[in-house]
């Protein structure tokens, strides 16, 4: 199971939060890009050298770096702010090169909700970012993983699913998170089932309807039982990413969800507590 390290992102840096947990069984990661979290920018090369030792040393891994959606925008109408998003990215890119991670999350875009642009405008938008992007993730054999959040201009899995068909690259993919899809009444079962081809991660968590969440297994409204048979059945499970969000008591809350998801059928190695 990887372990997104988000629960922790104003109490301590990545790398250490990562050292710690792997001392309780916990070896492959999921890191938000988010200072003083972890920030491309705040590391040296130097300081990414040693970070890098650090992982080596506790048999640790970073599979994925989100890069963020809320504080760029890669369908933005201002070529600045296109421009900025890119740069985020490629830095982030570098990072995952550093660092030995082999995918990059990140968001399609956003699109102003009142007297929005055009789709065709948006799309243009989009597709000329990732025409900036793709190479340096080519270069660097790091996949860009498309994330299906509620706020974005594409939230549907066959959203998605078009924007990946079209730009043609094996380094385009989805991270498919069950409770963002829930929540906009998305049936993940089905859409895992069916879509798990251009799937490379699947992050979980559960959410209600009324508020957004990526809340403890078994508080909201995904059937866990009927998910991980279909993660069983596309052969996802090393691909699945614990992503309950819980400031308080992180650990205990990923003990919890790991012993809720084996209640309800899903099987993995024990990690000692």
């Amino acid at each position: 199971m990887i372990i997104n390290t988000f629960s922790y992102l104003w109490s301590a840096t990545a790398i250490d939060t990562i050292c710690s947990l792997s001392e309780h069984g916990f070896h492959e990661f999921e890191v938000p890009i988010s200072s003083p979290h972890c920030w491309p920018e705040e590391l040296s090369p130097r300081a990414r050298l040693e970070e890098k030792r650090r992982l080596q040393n506790h048999s640790a891994r970073i599979r994925s770096l989100n890069a963020g959606g809320y504080d760029i925008n890669l369908a933005s109408p201002a070529a600045s702010m296109r421009r900025k998003s890119t740069d985020h990215i490629k830095a982030v890119i570098d990072l995952a090169y550093d660092w030995e991670a082999t995918d990059v999350v990140i968001s399609p875009g956003t699109r102003r909700p009142m007297i929005s642009p055009s789709l065709e405008l948006t799309f243009d938008w989009l597709y000329e970012s990732l025409a900036v992007l793709m190479p340096r993730a080519e270069q660097a054999g790091v996949r860009l993983l498309l994330e299906n959040t509620p706020y974005c201009f594409r939230p549907t899995f066959d959203e998605m699913a078009g924007i990946v068909k079209d730009v043609k690259s094996e380094n385009l993919k989805i991270v498919y998170d069950v409770a963002n899809a829930a929540y906009i009444k998305e049936d993940p079962v089905a859409c895992l089932l069916t879509g798990h081809p251009m799937i490379a991660l699947i992050h979980i968590s559960d959410t209600g309807l009324d508020v957004w969440g990526h809340d403890p297994i078994g508080t909201g409204i995904i059937d866990f039982e009927a998910l991980g048979k279909a993660v069983q059945t596309t052969n996802k499970g090393k691909d699945v990413v614990l992503e309950i969000i819980r400031e308080n008591q992180p650990f205990e809350e990923i003990q919890n969800g790991l012993g809720e998801l084996q209640k309800r059928g899903w099987n993995f190695e024990p990690i000692n507590s």
